[in-house]
């Protein structure tokens, strides 16, 4: 099996690199990913100037671009000739719950793969310390697909509890939650008197009821959720009809 692992926090991140120590054991592993962290890139491609790659070492490459860009370019140009059987994002290094795959490079990185033909799994921990954690249950996921292959129409996008493994207290199939809307903005000047501006830290939970993300990962859960890309409302589509021609 080859597996094409990216992420949002860079080439460098313990996350991934963690991740794909962990993968190798049942994989062939080609890591494409950006230089540095590019959280919230969400589902952006760079189009006004090139993608640079630079191979770190084998099978691992560096990309001055997004984490689309880098999905992008490993499937239709670096692995265009020997596709790999799945992508995987992450480990992210924090929660991608609820309204976070909205802006999440993690769950973009992983789109992109749905886009583009390859089964795809995104990864976050909810925390950044047990990492190892993370990368056991990715590692089983992984081979749950092999055994009984993901539906095709889907994503699923998985988050974990930072917990020691044996504290996990099961796994669950969820919706995705939602915030409340984040908070102000922080305002400050820099050393010339500017001022500049911080987005604020993200909103509390607003929906996080049974059968959410939230409430499994809050139960110590591992929170399984599969995403599907078609945006269309099909439930509104003769209401819209009416609306149109009255």
């Amino acid at each position: 099996m080859k597996i094409l692992l990216s992420n949002d926090d860079g080439v460098n991140a313990l996350g991934m690199n963690t991740l794909a120590q962990v993968l190798s054991e049942i994989a062939e592993v080609v890591i494409v990913a950006p230089d540095r962290n590019r959280s919230g890139a969400s589902n952006s491609l760079t189009l006004e100037t090139p993608l640079r790659v630079n191979q770190v070492r084998p099978n691992v490459y560096s990309v001055q671009g997004t984490p689309t860009d880098c999905v992008h370019f490993a499937l239709n140009e670096l692995m265009k000739d020997d596709m790999p059987d799945l992508v995987v994002s992450g480990i992210n290094h924090g929660a991608n719950l609820g309204d976070d795959v909205l802006y999440s490079g993690t769950v973009a990185a992983a789109m992109e793969g749905h886009f583009l033909g390859v089964q795809s799994i995104a990864i976050s921990l909810v925390g950044k310390t047990h990492f190892d954690t993370a990368a056991h249950v990715a590692k089983d996921m992984v081979l749950q697909h092999v055994k009984n292959p993901i539906p095709s129409q889907y994503l699923i996008n998985i988050n974990i509890p930072d917990l020691p493994l044996e504290q996990l207290a099961g796994t669950q199939v969820t919706r995705l939650g939602a915030r409340h809307h984040a908070e102000n903005m922080i305002k400050q000047l820099d050393p010339r008197g500017q001022e500049v501006y911080w987005l604020g830290p993200p909103g509390k939970e607003a929906d996080a009821g049974e059968g959410t993300d939230f409430y499994a990962i809050e139960k110590g859960e591992v929170s399984i959720t599969p995403l599907r890309v078609d945006l269309t409302a099909h439930e509104a589509m003769q209401h819209m009809r009416a609306w149109v021609n009255p």
